[in-house]
């Protein structure tokens, strides 16, 4: 599931964070698109906005940075 996303006015919000998510946790059209996953990252602008979900941190964090933006992790 790699999808392009478009970051627009978020850019002038530098840092995004990245966390895991549960499968189990999104909406059923989401989950429906994923086989044999049981986790994403998100990555989320400073008001909580989901921006973005892959399949892989390292993924994460390299969107973010690909879109100027500075990712932090979320435990």
């Amino acid at each position: 599931m790699n999808t392009e996303y478009d970051f627009g006015d978020k850019a002038e919000h530098p840092i995004v964070y990245v966390r895991e998510v549960a499968v189990v946790d999104l909406p059923e059209e989401i989950r429906a698109e994923l086989d044999d996953v049981d986790h994403l990252y998100a990555v989320h602008d400073s008001d909580g906005e989901r921006l973005a979900l892959v399949k892989d941190r390292k993924l994460a964090f390299s969107l973010a940075r690909q879109n100027d933006l500075d990712p932090v992790s979320v435990h």
